[in-house]
């Protein structure tokens, strides 16, 4: 990975916008799924992915 100071002044600004957001960004409040699946939502990405296959709905 590329070390942060290597970065253009835009980028950090980026990263640092980023960060915020994901600090002041609510959590989600999902109901717990009985039997499902270990990790993280994986429609996440408004598609369901197992094992590497995508499949947008």
């Amino acid at each position: 990975m590329t070390d942060r100071k290597d970065l253009p002044p835009e980028a950090l600004r980026a990263l640092a916008e980023a960060e915020e957001r994901r600090r002041n960004a609510a959590p989600l409040n999902l109901p717990e799924e009985l039997g499902g699946r270990d990790g993280p939502e994986p429609v996440r990405y408004g598609d369901y992915e197992k094992k590497g296959i995508c499949v947008d709905f």
